[in-house]
């Protein structure tokens, strides 16, 4: 791997403990909490950032991100263990593709982002920015549900 990729990749780690810690306090039920209007359920909202974690794991394999991808099956909406179990195989299938990211990528290729290009690390610091609008999102969730957030989750998120 790439020493600029490892970098940032590490960083992006510090912040998947979060999405477990937060899945670990959920219940099935949890899962279709909705605030109303057009929020998604709690269940979607999550759903929705495999989807994106998808996007990356393939964007690394193309050097082009695609964020059109869905997941079509609707357990993945209503049970902690699928999603738990969805996140760990995308971060592996991420973690993968970056271990044969080779210098020469990281000098010669740019991450098409639909109209512009990024540096490959940095497509990695976005991701890590979309991680931290998800716990934002999901913080207002937690908050409305009256649930418990963990001291790392206060003092990460509020």
């Amino acid at each position: 791997m790439n020493a600029d990729i490892k970098h940032f990749w590490d960083l992006n780690r510090m912040y998947t403990p979060l999405r477990d810690e937060l899945l670990a306090s959920l219940s099935d039920d949890d899962l279709a909490f909705s605030l109303g209007g057009e929020n998604p359920t709690l269940g979607a909202l999550c759903s929705e950032l495999g989807e994106i974690q998808h996007a990356y794991a393939q964007s690394f394999k193309t050097f082009s991100i695609d964020f059109s991808y869905r997941i079509n099956d609707d357990a993945y909406l209503t049970s902690v263990s699928k999603l738990q179990a969805w996140y760990a195989e995308l971060d592996g299938q991420l973690e993968a593709v970056l271990e044969s990211i080779t210098d020469e990528d990281v000098a010669s290729k740019m991450m098409n982002r639909d109209g512009y290009e990024v540096p490959l690390h940095i497509s990695l610091d976005i991701l890590r920015e979309a991680l931290l609008i998800f716990y934002g999102k999901v913080s207002v969730y937690l908050k409305a549900m009256g649930k418990e957030r963990t001291e790392m989750w206060r003092d990460w998120v509020a």
